[in-house]
């Protein structure tokens, strides 16, 4: 069996979220230290800030290089670290805030109790290639916001199926009558099965897109996996068939029509 490389907290080593690499993780605790009175507030540095560091005149070029570095980085909008020549000693120790930093790529990952809140994470679950662009970039957008509103994904996902169902000549609007219909029409049973499972997770009563209080992560993850499995069976199958036959000979595509024609009249 493999080995987990999922990102936790209870690891020294683990796929980064930046670079994907199964590296060593080096882990800090943070510490709080007030703002002065003189700077209340955090500062954010605007462009014109930047320039005026440029120009200062009457700034030793260290400093300035450091200051022009300081604002880069600043500007970036990634947390980084920066050495403090004051000691931290008497300083708190904020609890349950955690820093993990990667040997390959340098960069910081931030916890908050034993969850990644930077970088924003997404499951580990692709799209099927095939999926129509409309409904990617809602499965998309699902495994962006799975690990923090597993609700908001699951309801997104639901909306999958639901404009599936549209591409597949189905009205959309009642999963039940979309499955009744695909049936009379021949549906895979396994595609049948998928969508009755969709149609009866967590709460059987809730439409396409809803929001349904009794879903949680388990249930958003299944429901990764059926959409993927769906559109495989009824889009990316008939596709590679089509591909495939298309490739077939003139000669014996003509041999095949001829066939089919001769079937029917005998019928």
């Amino acid at each position: 069996m493999s080995e987990d490389t999922t990102p936790l907290i209870s690891k020294t080593a683990f796929s980064c979220p930046h670079c994907g690499a199964y590296t060593t993780q080096s882990w800090f605790q943070l510490f709080a230290d007030s703002y002065s009175e003189e700077h209340r507030t955090p500062t954010i540095p605007t462009s014109e800030m930047i320039d005026r560091f440029k120009s200062a005149k009457d700034t030793p070029q260290e400093s300035k290089e450091n200051l022009l570095e300081w604002g880069r980085k600043m500007s970036a909008g990634k947390p980084f670290f920066e050495k403090n020549k004051d000691t931290l000693y008497s300083k708190p120790v904020v609890h349950n805030c955690n820093i993990s930093k990667c040997y390959n790529c340098k960069e910081i990952t931030i916890w908050i109790y034993d969850q990644i809140v930077y970088p924003n994470t997404k499951i580990n679950i692709k799209p099927n290639k095939d999926l129509p662009e409309h409904i990617r970039r809602l499965f998309e957008e699902a495994r962006e916001i799975v690990s923090y509103s597993p609700k908001g994904s699951a309801a997104l996902l639901r909306l999958c199926v639901q404009y599936l169902c549209i591409e597949l000549g189905e009205k959309g609007k009642n999963i039940d009558d979309d499955i009744a219909s695909l049936v009379a029409k021949g549906l895979n049973p396994l595609v049948q099965q998928a969508l009755d499972v969709v149609r009866v997770v967590g709460n059987e009563s809730v439409h396409p897109g809803e929001i349904d209080i009794n879903d949680n992560k388990e249930i958003a993850i299944k429901l990764f996996g059926l959409v993927n499995l769906i559109s495989e069976q009824m889009i990316t199958h008939p596709n590679e068939v089509k591909a495939l036959y298309s490739d077939l000979p003139k000669k014996k595509l003509e041999g095949i029509e001829k066939r089919n024609a001769k079937a029917k009249g005998e019928n």
